[in-house]
């Protein structure tokens, strides 16, 4: 059974950068999209990124695009989520999520397994 466990997550200011990664155990992850999503206080959890299994295709949230960059490393059994540029409306706690099948399509709607997820806060 696959376990993920993200790390990476801190207080970091305005424009500041943090590299997020998503371990697995128990089971490769090698043949699941993975995604990341984050839940800011009082609002919904929303998909921020997703990418295939051979990371063929990636896909991201409008308010992320060209700040963040999903990557992977199956033979490490970890998906990463670099961020640059950040925001204060960014902090959340961010969750790497395995997707029910290879490919993004409805990748919200197709979660399978949850981290614990990580804290990320942008302050100055």
């Amino acid at each position: 059974q696959l376990h993920l466990v993200e790390s990476g997550g801190g207080l970091v200011q305005p424009g500041g950068s943090l590299r997020l990664s998503c371990a697995a155990s128990g089971s490769t992850l090698a043949i699941y999209a993975i995604a990341w999503f984050r839940q800011a206080p009082g609002r919904d959890r929303e998909g921020v990124s997703c990418i295939t299994n051979t990371a063929s295709y990636t896909i991201y949230h409008d308010s992320v695009k060209g700040r963040f960059t999903i990557s992977r490393e199956n033979a490490k059994n970890t998906v990463y989520l670099q961020m640059n540029s950040l925001q204060p409306e960014d902090t959340a706690v961010y969750y790497c999520a395995q997707v029910g099948d290879w490919h993004c399509s409805d990748y919200t709607a197709n979660v399978h397994r949850w981290g614990q997820g990580t804290q990320v806060t942008v302050s100055s």
